[in-house]
């Protein structure tokens, strides 16, 4: 989106300099390999890089104005803005152009499936928008990545956006509400990831809850006890979205709801009154993206997408790549692939799945869990626990890989099935000359632990 000058200088509160060579209009970037002429280049800087080192190649590129911090970073006779910090003002210059955006946009937060859920909107979303509709890849969840998906909109390209929110630290998500600005907001969960940076359970649920600072209508998962306490505080009544089932989704019909019962039917309440209730086809894997799909539809049914028009994308559903995907194994054994993250309600979740694949024998790889605080050796007991409720052998990693082996064998497994493994290198080894035609293989761990590295292995 290009930005009127004057607005984005007012927004940056930048200084101003060789305004007469500075355009009417400005189109953002950030990385030289991208620039087109004509652009403002915004030196970011962080830990490992300065984008100020890189102002003069960006104007050979083509570059018009220079967004920067440091002064000695200016071009002779370029158009420059000065502000007190290049992420904050890019920042700024992304939430101008929200402003600017005519459309709606959607905002996801929570403890886990995000990516999932993000993924699930903007492929329901299709139904009423087409191509119309602007996510970004991955998940760009932070103040980088919202700010660059704001401004990549278009209004002659875009009539909706699918933001991702993720945070780290107390605050995240008000900052990203800032820029963004929903108009409806889905609050996947709150577990507990990121508890031991964040401080407390409290103010993670409060860093999560300010998605709806803004005044966003919400999305709450019925089943999350954070966002069942907290419903009450909202200026309008929330949507309730569920999943479970046969007999194990309770629906109110007071309220909003939308609960997707097992994987053939799908029920939608409002105003007192059932305004859908049939059979779909849903194919994703783990009651945890079925609660997923069934956040995915509210949040499209908030933004005006109508229930019929869903019916035949729900089948087709996609999970985004890094999330429960299956790879068939030379003898006749599979691996599932799940190790984009982890927390505990999210190893649970996943060990759940694994469950309902119905193996001959199922084999769980975890890797350890990261930032979880005080907490972190009595989840990781738990997450053991449960998985020796859910498979034949466990093999644990990582620094709390004894917590987790405690919690087998205090959950039944024999010693001789709980096996501790020193690298992704030794687990693939024991993969290898263990795993049998039948047998299903879970890789569940945090990205700090590069569970894929044990994939990789098995499939060179």
């Amino acid at each position: 989106m290009k930005l009127p000058l004057e607005a984005a200088v007012e927004a940056t509160r930048a200084t101003l300099l060789d305004a007469q060579a500075a355009p009417a209009e400005i189109r953002v970037a950030t990385d030289t390999r991208t620039i087109e002429a004509g652009d403002a280049f915004v030196a970011l800087h962080g830990t490992n890089f300065d984008g100020h080192e890189f102002t003069a190649e960006a104007v050979r590129r083509g570059a018009r104005m220079l967004v920067i911090d440091r002064t000695d970073a200016r071009v002779e006779g370029v158009a420059t803005m000065v502000v007190a910090d290049t992420l904050h003002a890019y920042m700024a210059l992304g939430s101008l152009a929200r402003r600017l955006f005519k459309g709606r946009v959607l905002a996801i937060t929570g403890s886990a499936g995000k990516t999932t859920c993000k993924g699930f909107v903007t492929q329901l979303v299709a139904a009423r928008f087409g191509k119309r509709v602007l996510a970004a890849p991955a998940n760009e969840n932070n103040e980088i990545g919202v700010s660059k998906l704001m401004l990549n909109a278009a209004n002659s390209e875009h009539d909706a956006i699918v933001v991702e929110m993720g945070a780290r630290h107390f605050g995240d998500v008000a900052a990203l509400v800032a820029v963004a600005r929903p108009e409806v907001g889905i609050l996947t969960n709150v577990g507990e990831a990121h508890v031991e940076i964040m401080g407390s359970r409290e103010r993670l649920a409060e860093t999560k809850w300010a998605l709806f600072d803004d005044g966003a209508r919400a999305v709450l998962n019925a089943r999350d006890a954070v966002s069942v306490a907290r419903a009450p505080r909202l200026s309008h009544p929330p949507h309730w979205f569920t999943a479970g089932e046969d007999g194990d989704v309770a629906i109110d019909e007071r309220e909003r709801t939308t609960a997707l019962v097992g994987h053939t039917r799908l029920v939608d309440v409002a105003g007192g009154r059932r305004t859908f209730d049939s059979s779909v086809e849903i194919r994703v894997p783990g009651a945890h993206n079925r609660a997923n799909v069934a956040a995915a539809i509210a949040g499209a049914l908030e933004l005006g997408v109508e229930l019929p028009a869903m019916i035949d994308i729900l089948p087709t559903l996609r999970l985004p790549p890094g999330r429960f995907e299956s790879f068939i194994m030379p003898g006749g054994w599979r691996i599932i692939y799940d190790a984009y993250n982890a927390n505990a309600s999210g190893m649970i979740a996943a060990l759940d799945a694994l469950d309902l694949e119905r193996p001959k024998r199922a084999i769980a790889v975890l890797g350890s869990m990261a930032e979880l605080g005080a907490e972190s050796s009595q989840l990781h007991e738990e997450v053991g626990a449960h998985a020796a409720r859910r498979a034949g052998v466990v093999l644990v990693s990582g620094d709390y890989a004894d917590a987790m082996a405690r919690g087998a064998e205090r959950g039944g497994l024999e010693t001789a099935s709980v096996v501790r493994v020193a690298s992704n290198e030794d687990a693939a080894h024991w993969l290898r000359s263990h795993a049998r035609d039948g047998d299903v293989v879970l890789l569940k761990g945090s990205r700090k632990y590069r569970l894929e590295e044990i994939l990789a292995e098995l499939r060179s």
